[in-house]
């Protein structure tokens, strides 16, 4: 029978064993896309192993590749700004990515971040299935549309269904909203943006409050 296993996969990587330790120390040795080439190192997710939420972004920056941990950078400190004003605690969250390795485009020094195609996404979900399996959250949260697509389909849109719950296989249920870094990017809308997603997180952390 055909396997629908994509051409170009991390699933060969992968340890049997679904346990956060054994899946962090595996995963620098991962070739299942080409991002590893440039990237100064794998930045896997973190956070509690029986964490009630697990939180994912799209991939990680600049600052993260360089730290080697998730959320870290500008993007992140915004994120938990907002947590701690919806009344989410971090600590008690398990942050990832859909992609664990830095893309980017070079300008002079800076490295720019560069959106992932579809085939470095479909390759890089077994790490972030295992991760799950590992975690077995109640709840899911997408951060921006990368994250979304990746566990919900391409179809799915975030101007659509931002903040609304949905049921997934991954957790009890997944919820999306949009990524701290798009945030950033609207300068002329930036409070009222920003006011938004503190808003989706409150609707979360009254859902959270509530498993």
């Amino acid at each position: 029978m055909a396997s629908h296993r994509p051409k170009v996969s991390a699933a060969d990587w992968i340890p049997a064993a679904h346990e956060l330790p054994v899946l962090k120390a595996a995963a620098p040795r991962c070739r299942g896309c080409d991002l590893y080439r440039h990237a100064t190192q794998v930045v896997f997710g973190e956070g509690p192993a029986d964490a009630k939420v697990v939180m994912i972004g799209e991939v990680p920056g600049d600052e993260e590749d360089r730290k080697g941990h998730p959320f870290v950078g500008p993007a992140g400190r915004l994120l938990d700004k907002a947590l701690k004003e919806a009344g989410l605690d971090r600590e008690k969250i398990y942050v990832t990515n859909a992609v664990k390795h830095f893309k980017f485009t070079e300008r002079g020094k800076r490295r720019i971040h560069a959106k992932p195609g579809g085939t470095e996404i479909s390759a890089c979900r077994p790490w972030l299935e295992a991760e799950l399996d590992a975690v077995k959250p109640e709840l899911i949260v997408c951060l921006g549309a990368t994250a979304a697509q990746s566990l919900m389909g391409r179809d799915f849109r975030i101007t659509l269904s931002r903040a609304q719950f949905f049921p997934h296989r991954g957790a009890k249920e997944l919820v999306a909203t949009v990524h701290p870094s798009a945030i950033l990017r609207m300068p002329d809308t930036f409070e009222e943006e920003y006011a938004k997603f503190v808003h989706d997180l409150e609707i979360i952390a009254a859902r959270v409050a509530q498993l």
